[in-house]
C-alpha cells in the first residue's frame, strides 16, 4: 500500500499558512506555492539514489557523491499543478515536465484525458504527478493511470493538500504510490471542495473565477 506522508517541515507550513488565507492575493499565492513547492520537492527526492564521484577542488581530490542515473519527470495536472512546477525547477532545473489536462464529465463526472504530452522514456524516469488539491481523488488517479499507460513505474504523487475520501481513492486504485502532501484536511463539502482546504487552486493562482 502507498503511504501518506505529511510533510511537516516548520517552513512548508508556516507558508501554507498564508497560502490558506483568504486574503492572501494572487501575486502572493503565486510565489508562496512555488516556495512551497520547492521546499516539498527538497523532502520528496530524499531517497534519490546516489553513485560516488570524484571532484577536483582548488586545493585536493574529493571523493563525493552525485544522484544516480534517472532524470526526472515533472508532470502536473492542468492548470493548478502549473503554480508548482518552477518551484520545483528552481531546485532541480535538469528535470523534464510533462502536462496532462483533464475536465470532469458533466453526465458521468468522470475525469476524461483530452490531453498529454510526456518526456520520452517514462519507464526510465523517477515521475512526481502534482495536483495541488487531493480532493475526491478521481484527476490524481486518472493522470496516475495516464503514465502508468505510458510506461512509468517509479512515481510519487504530491498535492498541497489532500482529503481523507482523495488518499483512500489514489491508495485503492494505485496502492503502489507513495502520496506527499503538506496538509490532510478534515474532508469534502457538499461541492467536492476539501475542508477548510485553500479555495480553487487554479482560481487563486491565475487570478480567475
Amino acid at each position: 500500500m502507498g503511504r501518506l506522508h505529511i510533510l511537516d517541515h516548520p517552513l512548508i507550513q508556516h507558508k501554507l499558512t498564508y497560502i490558506r488565507a483568504k486574503d492572501t492575493g494572487t501575486k502572493e499565492f503565486r510565489a508562496l506555492v512555488e516556495e512551497v513547492s520547492m521546499l516539498m520537492a527538497y523532502e520528496i527526492t530524499r531517497d534519490l539514489p546516489l553513485v560516488e564521484t570524484t571532484v577536483e577542488t582548488p586545493v585536493g581530490v574529493a571523493q563525493t557523491k552525485v544522484i544516480e542515473g534517472r532524470t526526472l519527470a515533472l508532470v502536473p495536472v492542468l492548470r493548478a499543478g502549473l503554480g508548482m512546477v518552477h518551484g520545483i525547477l528552481n531546485l532541480i532545473p535538469n528535470a523534464k515536465v510533462g502536462h496532462i489536462g483533464l475536465y470532469r464529465d458533466p453526465d458521468t463526472l468522470q475525469p476524461v484525458e483530452y490531453y498529454c504530452k510526456l518526456p520520452q522514456y517514462m519507464e526510465e524516469r523517477d515521475v512526481i504527478v502534482i495536483d495541488p488539491m487531493l480532493a475526491t481523488g478521481g484527476s490524481a488517479s486518472a493522470a496516475l493511470r495516464a503514465v502508468k499507460a505510458r510506461g512509468a513505474s517509479s512515481i510519487k504523487l504530491m498535492c498541497l493538500v489532500a482529503a481523507p475520501e482523495g488518499v483512500a481513492r489514489v491508495q485503492a486504485d494505485h496502492p503502489d504510490v507513495d502520496i506527499y502532501a503538506a496538509a490532510l484536511d478534515q474532508g469534502l463539502n457538499d461541492h467536492g471542495y476539501i475542508v477548510p482546504g485553500l479555495g480553487d487552486a487554479g482560481d487563486r493562482l491565475f487570478g480567475t473565477r
